[in-house]
């Protein structure tokens, strides 16, 4: 069972007045449910993505942006206005009306008849979601003590792991059977009635509420003065997070991190199609325990673990994640090597394991280092860059760099020199992926191995990445320990 309570003198159990324990773990899941379809919804299109590439034929590149870019731009666009609405209005009634909207965008991601109409959708899909996470992160807040957050706020990441299980059985089953358009529309539609769930079974309590904030106060904070007051309230915001070496080097470590997930995740479906031949639905149980069950347990035992040693000493909330991300990068990297899938499934899910440990103590120390009125809004700045640089950018590099890759290795090879001299023109995007000549024979061979061999090779150059983002959470638990140290007044050695 799952403990969200917290614990008083003696260690007799305590929790907010009038929220029973039940209550607490009631909403803490409902909201991860949410954020499981959330997830569901986002990923669906990397896991169909092969049999979607072949039928619409497009590239590697437009992939990524319908992976990320399409998906990210108005995602964080709309995250900060909806996040402002999230601190004075219904939480509740937001996070249940977008995701009636994602849902249903989601399930019509199956009608598209080609790549600017599903790349139009995708962009309606990133504003629904973008009302989940900030007014959820609030309300888990609101719910859940102080020093339990790093706990809850991991349940709820758990979401992540969740969705990306789901759409990849869910999604990886009806590909391989009903075609890539059925899946979107299985996977999309449940959300309508989970939404109904959440509005009808989730109470909105007060802002401050787990910290018995003065409800004085609080209620000051809920009036709309104008945008200058709005702008003045973000701008305090951010400096909160960016002055500040310890958030500064937490949002940067798990942007770059973010950055690096969404462009290795985004093509780990295809690199097993193309480097072993699986089909669809074996393709769709290796992803969900690659990259679902195994990062799930990454983040729930980042969040137990971090609650417990934070307790002795703050910088494990930064150390945890850091080891977690410095050990994952060469596990990731032997995996994109192997020639065996089995052995390439194993280690991707010990490597997702580690990486995920980072992801519910980062929320946490960004929650508490926040007053309740501005909790939702730190949320939403921070998945303004997730979301523009981690989602955006990050399928989009990966899928580029696999398009840069295969065109150098498909002009070096014998097949390329043979239609050099029919053709003049060894366009890799032309001849292997549009079908401007028939790829048959040597030919289909060479396009096969030039993009299996691009795919490795990028997957390594974007995972190195973690190596980056590790160095930064070692950055961020140097001045928590500073902190702490002046906080007790002591004076640090020179």
């Amino acid at each position: 069972m799952i403990d969200l309570s917290s614990r008083g003198q003696g260690g007799a159990l305590i929790a907010p007045p009038g929220f029973s324990y039940a209550e607490q773990r009631k909403v803490v899941l409902l909201l991860t449910l949410a954020y499981t379809l959330n997830s569901a919804d986002r990923t669906l299109i990397a896991i169909i993505g092969q049999p979607l590439k072949l039928d619409l034929r497009i590239s590697d590149t437009q992939l990524g942006l319908l992976v990320g870019t399409a998906f990210a731009v108005l995602y964080s666009m709309s995250g900060l206005p909806i996040a402002r609405f999230a601190e004075r209005l219904s939480r509740v009634a937001i996070i249940s009306i977008a995701m009636a909207v994602w849902s249903c965008l989601t399930a019509l991601c199956g009608t598209a008849a080609n790549f600017p109409q599903l790349l139009l959708i995708r962009m309606g899909v990133g504003v629904g979601e973008a009302g989940c996470t900030p007014p959820a992160h609030s309300l888990i807040a609101d719910y859940v003590h102080p020093e339990r957050r790093g706990t809850a706020l991991s349940v709820y990441s758990c979401g992540i792991s969740l969705g990306y299980i789901l759409s990849a059985l869910v999604g990886g089953y009806m590909a391989a059977h009903f075609g890539w358009r059925s899946a979107c529309l299985v996977v999309g539609l449940p959300g309508l009635l989970v939404a109904l769930i959440l509005a009808r079974f989730v109470r909105e309590p007060p802002r401050g509420f787990s910290e018995n904030a003065s409800s004085e106060a609080v209620a000051a904070t809920l009036v709309y003065n104008g945008l200058r007051t709005e702008f003045a309230e973000f701008c305090i915001i951010a400096r909160q997070l960016f002055t500040r070496g310890v958030t500064a080097n937490i949002i940067v470590g798990v942007v770059i991190a973010t950055f690096v997930a969404q462009g290795s995740y985004a093509f780990v479906p295809s690199y097993f199609a193309r480097a072993f031949e699986l089909d669809y639905a074996t393709i769709g149980v290796i992803s969900a325990l690659t990259g679902g069950a195994a990062v799930g347990v990454g983040l729930l035992g980042g969040g137990f673990l971090t609650d417990y040693l934070g307790a002795r000493h703050p910088r494990w909330y930064a150390l945890i994640p850091a080891i977690g991300l410095l050990v994952s990068a060469p596990l990731f990297c032997l995996s994109f090597l192997q020639r065996n899938w089995l052995a390439s499934a194993w280690l991707l899910a010990i490597a997702g394991f580690f990486q995920y440990l980072s992801f519910g103590p980062t929320f946490g120390i960004i929650q508490n280092s926040l007053d309740a009125r501005r909790r939702a809004t730190a949320t939403a700045i921070i998945y303004v860059f997730l979301t523009l640089i981690g989602l955006g950018c990050g399928p989009l590099f990966t899928g580029g760099l696999i398009d840069h890759f295969a065109q150098s290795l498909f002009a070096a090879s014998n097949a390329a020199t043979l239609i050099r001299e029919t053709l003049g023109d060894v366009s890799f995007q032309k001849i292997c992926v549009a079908g401007g000549t028939p790829a048959v024979g040597p030919i289909k061979m060479a396009c096969a191995a030039s993009l299996e061999l691009a795919t490795r090779r990028s997957l390594v150059v974007t995972v190195l990445l973690y190596v980056w983002a590790s160095l930064h959470y070692v950055l961020a638990a140097v001045a928590l320990s500073r902190e702490r140290t002046r906080a007790a007044g002591v004076r640090p050695c020179a």
